[in-house]
């Protein structure tokens, strides 16, 4: 399984990056506009407010799923043990501790920017018989979209007890169009290749990565297939934290994926497969 390494800046990025989209489900952007600084400085500020008894004071809004979600809270679609996960989930309209508001919007809004731009490459890259079942160019099915989740993920140190019942993120396909992946601040990410073998997905500092997801695949007729992942337990530290950031393009609720079938059905019924509706 090669995923590639897209320079951002290169001439050929665009060709590059769908390409192992197409092929892999996978791709690693380096050379992009957001720098490591930026973003250790916002690992290190939820690192802070994970480790702080405020978090219990932004307890997830189960209906607009925003604000801080437990240990524990989720489960991967068929999984029968919970992630070893915490989480916090950012919309543009949904709450933000006030002492990391500015930094983590503007951080926000540099990734959909980012995403959008990418998708629009994509756009570009589509064969006509592919573009021609959109029912709309992927980068104009993020017009006006306020659905778009960065979620700032912290997996604990994992308990002896919990080392061999479950696993930080169990297998699994995101929901969504693409997902911008900010490098993990420890390894762990692995995708799963045609033949059922996993392959460390590079994590190299300032790195990210992009990942379809399957409203990407369902739109497009598979043409870029969503493929499962998992964050792995820590071998030789289970007593080391890791941090993640994710950033999930969602599309407006009313874009029709196919016929009959909107952006907003798929994600109500993928909510309740995970456990959060």
């Amino acid at each position: 399984m090669h995923i590639q390494n897209v320079d951002y800046q290169a001439d050929n990025a665009p060709q590059d990056l769908a390409q192992s989209l197409r092929e892999t489900g996978f791709a690693v952007l380096s050379n992009h506009p957001i720098t490591p600084a930026r973003i250790q400085a916002i690992y290190t500020s939820w690192g802070n407010f994970f480790a702080s008894e405020g978090k219990q004071n932004y307890l997830r809004d189960p209906i607009r799923q925003d604000g801080y979600f437990p240990f524990k809270s989720e489960h991967a679609k068929d999984a029968d043990e919970k992630d070893l996960k915490e989480f916090f989930h950012i919309y543009p309209w949904g709450r933000v501790p006030e002492n990391l508001a500015a930094e983590t919007r503007a951080f926000y809004a540099d990734l959909v920017g980012l995403g959008v731009e990418l998708l629009g490459w994509l756009d570009g890259q589509l064969p006509a018989d592919i573009s021609g079942k959109l029912s709309a160019p992927l980068r104009e099915m993020m017009t006006g979209s306020e659905q778009s989740l960065l979620r700032i993920l912290h997996y604990p140190p994992v308990a002896e007890d919990e080392r061999s019942a479950a696993i930080r993120a169990a297998a699994h396909e995101d929901i969504n169009l693409i997902t911008l992946l900010v490098a993990g601040s420890q390894p762990g990410l692995q995708a799963m290749d045609n033949q059922g073998r996993w392959h460390e997905v590079p994590c190299d500092p300032g790195m990210i990565t992009i990942n379809n997801g399957d409203m990407l695949a369902l739109a497009s007729a598979n043409y870029f297939p969503s493929t499962t992942h998992r964050v792995v337990n820590p071998g030789e530290n289970p007593n080391q934290s890791r941090y993640s950031m994710p950033m999930f393009l969602h599309p407006r609720p009313d874009v029709e994926l196919k016929p009959a079938f909107s952006a907003d059905q798929f994600l109500q019924e993928r909510l309740k497969e995970i456990g959060l509706k």
